[in-house]
């Protein structure tokens, strides 16, 4: 008798993800998870899902640019798309926009740590994980 639980994990796929943190004052440290990133390199996949809640990224800091960190979190998911909205990035392959958009940075938006998993369908993680972790 075959063993299911063997075959499930054939079929699954390793995938990477990090989420993406608003930090208004860096100085502060404080933050809220804005979106992630998730990267599948069997399937040549990175794609961006972001939610920003605008009541507490105010209510870190009153004065934060609400339009500049929902330009730079637009700006993640042109580069996760590629083309022309992924600017200098355009001709990068999948793995190499994904390690450009984790790399640490001292700006308002940043990349948390990078997270691990399996899955059977790489383009529906970025929505179960935005459920899951930021929203």
């Amino acid at each position: 008798m075959k063993d299911v639980r063997t075959k499930d994990v054939k079929e699954r796929d390793v995938f990477e993800y990090a989420l993406l943190r608003v930090v208004p004052r860096v100085e502060r440290g404080e933050r809220i998870n804005a979106g992630v990133v998730v990267y599948c390199q069997a399937r040549a996949f990175v794609e961006a899902r972001v939610h920003l809640d605008e009541a507490r990224l105010l209510a870190l800091d009153p004065a934060a640019d609400v339009a500049g960190v929902r330009a730079a979190l637009r700006a993640v998911e042109g580069v996760c798309a590629g083309g022309e909205r992924a600017g200098q990035a355009a001709r990068d392959d999948a793995g190499r926009r994904f390690r450009w958009l984790i790399a640490p940075r001292s700006t308002v938006v940043q990349p948390g740590p990078v997270h691990t998993g399996l899955t059977l369908d790489p383009s529906g993680e970025p929505e179960r994980l935005l459920d899951l972790l930021v929203r």
